[in-house]
């Protein structure tokens, strides 16, 4: 992760540095276009007004004149028609400048040396303390012609804002680094706990704590992971209550059967005995047949969501074949029971839902009382079909209700193995609503009974 913060540093401080660049040449350019013209200008107009006040009053003293606008923030040269020149205020760093140019001024014309400084040149140009970085005017003073070179001076006028920049600068250089610095920390340690989260999570600890007091995109992703790392700690849960569970189940009626094998060696068991030995055999072997049947359709389910073999066809005929074989045990318990089943068709599979009301069908009646009722019912509702399973039955309590659909859960484990129940029926009947695009509720209150409702769309 030390990685990821040396990147993040090192690309904002990179960013900074392209965006000062760029903003220099932008400002250059703008510089070029626009500022140098309007300086120039700018000086010009002075040197010219300096020119026409020495034109103006012969009387005045030109040298002393000169030194005291010199003194106000300017440098000033003046050379005369044979040459000589004299410099007032700052000294220039360059002093060079052709004598074309001096004759030239000489003439009567005007030196733009400002304007015509080398554009190669950044903005400092504008800086740039040299003779030809000027501006040249003619000038008559008492009948002699004179060449007149001004510029600002500028080490006078903004010596103390140099230094104020240059701190300024200095100081938003260094801060924006102590920020990018702590800021890049700020949003990486997030992270850095994710990663140690997750090296957990691969050892196995499920008991990870993150921040999630941040309202951003890094909080939300501790939400999401907190939310991974609760499911994973209840699907791992799961698997071990699932490998218990599957070894009792397994374990349980084979050691039955090995144990009444055993009894039906001995010879001395009477014919009565017998007959019971092998009966109790046999229902732990469709004990075992229905477990494996359960485990491989889920399997199946789990592993492919194409398993699904879609047709139109009659759900109230359906249900209506499923009560028929199951009457004579209908009959058995006394039960009363009551439907409501009109003939409407659902494009779904036609197998795997009759397995979803076998397992209602079945629970109903498993845990119904003698002297009960079961009522049946479907229902067209707009797009929707709704199929209803009411019992009188034992019912469930609130924290049965939530993990009713966990595969090997069973409300009543004492009650379990008497009544061959595996715990996966309800699992199957939700993996198969679901692979229908549908829904499944639960409404019961214990002692009183249960009503599932599964909700599918028809076409």
């Amino acid at each position: 992760m030390k990685s990821l913060y040396l990147k993040f540093v090192v690309i904002t401080i990179g960013i900074m540095i392209f965006s000062s660049m760029s903003a220099f040449l932008i400002s250059n350019a703008y510089y070029q276009q626009n500022l140098k013209l309007q300086n120039d200008q700018k000086i010009t107009k002075m040197a010219h007004s300096i020119a026409r006040y020495t034109a103006m009053h012969a009387d005045v003293n030109l040298n002393e004149y000169l030194g005291n606008i010199s003194a106000i923030g300017y440098q000033i040269y003046l050379v005369d028609s044979s040459g000589e020149g004299s410099f007032f205020g700052s000294p220039f760093r360059d002093k060079s400048l052709s004598v074309s140019t001096k004759e030239y001024v000489l003439k009567g014309n005007v030196f733009h040396g400002i304007s015509q400084f080398p554009q190669k040149t950044f903005v400092t140009g504008f800086f740039a303390n040299e003779l030809k970085n000027t501006i040249g005017v003619p000038l008559t003073h008492s009948g002699v012609n004179y060449a007149l070179f001004v510029r600002p001076d500028i080490k006078l006028l903004f010596n103390e804002m140099h230094l104020l920049f240059a701190w300024m600068l200095f100081f938003t250089i260094i801060l924006s680094i102590v920020i990018v610095l702590v800021s890049a920390k700020y949003l990486v340690k997030p992270i850095s706990k994710l990663t140690t989260a997750t090296k957990s999570l691969s050892n196995g600890d499920f008991n990870v704590e993150l921040d999630i007091t941040r309202h951003d995109e890094l909080g939300e992703l501790s939400h999401s992971f907190l939310r991974m790392a609760r499911r994973l700690e209840q699907m791992e849960d799961m698997r071990k209550e699932f490998i218990s569970n599957i070894s009792h189940d397994i374990q349980s009626p084979l050691s039955n059967i090995k144990g009444y094998t055993n009894l039906l060696e001995n010879k001395s068991v009477s014919a009565e005995e017998r007959d019971r030995y092998f009966s109790i055999i046999n229902g732990e072997i469709r004990r075992l047949s229905t477990l494996t049947k359960q485990l491989l359709l889920l399997a199946t389910l789990d592993s492919n969501e194409d398993i699904l073999k879609k047709r139109h066809y009659n759900v109230g005929q359906q249900i209506k074949e499923l009560l028929r074989n199951y009457q004579w045990l209908i009959n058995e318990k006394n039960i009363m029971l009551s439907y409501t089943l009109p003939d409407i068709e659902i494009n779904g599979d036609p197998s795997l839902l009759n397995t979803v009301w076998d397992n209602l069908l079945t629970n109903a009646i498993k845990y119904n009382k003698n002297g009960g009722s079961i009522d049946i019912s479907i229902e067209e509702k707009g797009e929707i079909l709704v199929v209803t399973f009411e019992d009188t039955g034992i019912g469930l309590n609130k924290t049965e209700i939530e993990r009713i659909f966990d595969r090997f859960y069973r409300a009543d484990t004492s009650r379990a193995r008497t009544m061959e129940g595996t715990g996966l029926g309800l699992s199957i009947v939700w993996t198969v609503v679901k692979l229908h695009d549908g829904h499944v509720k639960v409404n019961s209150t214990a002692k009183e009974g249960s009503t599932f409702i599964i909700e599918l769309p028809i076409k």
